[in-house]
């Protein structure tokens, strides 16, 4: 059965049809849904109620857009915020249902002869800025750079006026056909040819990228505890699914959210395993991955729709629209959706009696 179901003569279809199969897909990056794929638990859970568990990474290219525009029925998404906001923007059938947060390696990488190392050290510093991509809602690279930066002037009382920004390409090209991810920062390219004097990256493939071209960390924005100073694509990262699929098939949203608070409550106390998983999960080596993720991030990949991370999340939603990246505002009121998180706590509470 094909669940790519066309839009509005279609769609009262999806609610009377028995569902055999669900879609997922998520970023690499570390989250409850890659972690719990990789286990086996989601396929496993689903099976028990008849239906298949699709991944979105490996089904053919014609479906992949499908990462960005929501416009498949019976999708679950964990990923970045930028194209779920995009999406939303345009009018995508999607309902935000929780949001993580997890620390993720946020620098800012410099030459090895560099003193920049503190947010204060950028003033009339050449910084890189990504090209936009053919679609402005698709310039995640030039979003998350851009926000990276003033997250880093923010820190040091400084605006985008303190620093010369440097566009470089989008993305860097690739020398040979190896699956690498370091190739989403170019503009470590110009900093080793003195283009730029500091470049915003995050994540453990940035990880393999600097460490690939012999850079160093100047600033880690980790480490300084004011929390919106580190807002970005992936903080908060919203998981979201198809209206139609709430609508129609609820206790399904609920069991998938289940199953994603299950996988966290393990990765609690499994950390060296949660590590092996995500150097495939991010396409990256051991010590790369080890690097990215610190302070305890296993213990926090619980959902959540708190006033805090949609205080957050607003955050990077106005920065998005206010510079450009979203077509139109988003109402996040009417896009959040609390009614499968409060049943899964409500599931969860009552096993405990």
């Amino acid at each position: 059965m094909s669940l790519v179901i066309d839009k509005k003569e279609n769609s009262k279809e999806f609610a009377k049809i028995t569902l055999s199969e669900i879609w997922v897909t998520r970023c690499p990056v570390p989250t409850a849904t890659g972690i719990s794929l990789k286990r086996g638990t989601l396929i496993e859970k689903f099976e028990q109620h008849g239906i298949d568990v699709a991944v979105l990474q490996d089904a053919r290219k014609g479906l992949s857009v499908h990462h960005f525009d929501h416009q498949l029925p019976a999708l679950f998404r964990e990923g970045g915020n930028v194209p779920a906001l995009a999406a939303r923007s345009e009018g995508a059938p999607s309902r935000l249902i929780g949001l993580t947060w997890i620390d993720e390696w946020q620098v800012f990488i410099v030459r090895p002869d560099s003193e920049i190392s503190l947010p204060e050290h950028l003033k009339n510093v050449k910084v890189a800025l990504p090209e936009y991509a053919d679609k402005r809602a698709g310039s995640i690279f030039r979003a998350m750079s851009l926000q990276g930066i003033r997250g880093a002037l923010q820190l040091a009382n400084l605006t985008f006026r303190d620093v010369d920004f440097i566009e470089v390409p989008e993305r860097a090209e690739s020398h040979n056909q190896e699956r690498d991810a370091s190739t989403y920062w170019s503009g470590l390219d110009a900093l080793i040819t003195g283009e730029v004097d500091a470049v915003y990256v995050k994540g453990a493939s940035a990880v393999e990228a600097a460490t690939k071209r012999g850079l160093k960390v100047g600033i880690d924005l980790d480490q300084f505890e004011d929390v919106t100073s580190r807002v970005n694509n992936g903080t908060p990262r919203p998981i979201t699914v198809h209206e139609d699929l709430l609508k129609d098939h609820f206790d399904v949203v609920v069991d998938f959210l289940e199953e994603l608070f299950d996988t966290a409550d393990w990765a609690e106390d499994h950390l060296d395993e949660v590590l092996v998983i995500l150097q495939d999960e991010t396409i990256a080596g051991a010590e790369s991955v080890a690097t990215a993720y610190r302070n305890n991030f296993h213990k926090s990949l619980h959902p959540s729709l708190s006033e805090e991370r949609l205080e957050l999340l607003k955050q990077q939603k106005d920065f998005l629209w206010l510079h450009g990246f979203l077509e139109k505002d988003v109402d996040l009121d009417t896009w959040v959706d609390h009614r499968p998180l409060l049943e899964v706590l409500k599931r969860r509470q009552n096993k405990q009696f």
